[in-house]
């Protein structure tokens, strides 16, 4: 009698034409699980039950669709301020919402980093600018404080998903690595570092995202301060560098 092996029963193969949003969506997925290096037509053929050539049909490459799963995660976050909200609320709404959105999804700061020229990051461009526009922003500041304000929320929202890559990691409790932080801190010449020794203080119970939501106040009041003055971003910032 031959020796006869089981194999494990096979996933079935799905009978159903595949969209683009439903390929997009798996991918978010597996991104969210495994990061990028997670995500290959392998694996996405797998968690859909299907064949590569229903998912080539939809998506021509792995940038193509990091592309398009970015621009999914973005695109929700921009449409989601309420029509009705005053300026100064929607830009912070705004702003916590990517902020959230990038610390849920960490590769998508990587992916806005790495094709700053996408359509979706228009649209953020888009929507601040139109917001600062309500709040009467002369229109000469406004590039420059569009993009102050969208370089901020993009940068400290990536730094924020970096670091807890880093501590996930690390296996390290975000808790224990500030208080250890700042116990060095506290260590340090008060006279060279007098900052670094009162923020010790501050840094274990810190929250990032009401951090990150001073940061965008803070840039909200600078723009409103030009605008009440009228005068130009850069002609204000250059009479501070020179004034003695």
């Amino acid at each position: 009698m031959k020796n006869m092996t089981t194999k494990g029963p096979r996933a079935a193969r799905r009978t159903d034409a595949l969209s683009k949003e439903v390929i997009v969506q798996a991918a978010t997925e597996i991104l969210d699980t495994g990061g990028e290096a997670a995500l290959t037509f392998r694996a996405l053929t797998r968690h859909l039950h299907t064949g590569y050539g229903a998912i080539y049909h939809r998506v021509a490459n792995k940038s193509d669709l990091l592309a398009a799963a970015a621009d999914g995660v973005i695109d929700r976050v921009v449409a989601g301020p309420a029509a009705d909200a005053k300026p100064q609320e929607a830009l912070r709404a705004l702003a916590l919402g990517l902020f959230d959105a990038i610390d849920a999804h960490p590769w998508v700061g990587a992916q806005l980093t790495r094709e700053p020229w996408r359509p979706t990051l228009l649209e953020v461009y888009k929507s601040v600018a139109e917001q600062l526009q309500a709040l009467d922003v002369p229109e000469e500041a406004v590039f420059d404080s569009a993009g102050a304000l969208v370089n901020y929320i993009l940068g400290v929202a990536g730094q924020n998903a970096a670091n807890a890559r880093v501590l996930a990691g690390a296996e390290v409790e975000r808790d224990r690595l500030l208080a250890e932080i700042a116990a060095q801190w506290a260590k340090l010449d008060p006279v060279q570092h007098p900052w670094a020794r009162g923020a010790a203080k501050r840094l274990p119970d810190h929250d990032d995202r009401a951090q990150f939501l001073a940061g965008v106040d803070l840039i909200l009041a600078g723009i409103e301060a030009v605008n009440r003055g009228r005068g130009d971003l850069r002609a204000i910032a250059s009479a501070a560098r020179q004034d003695p």
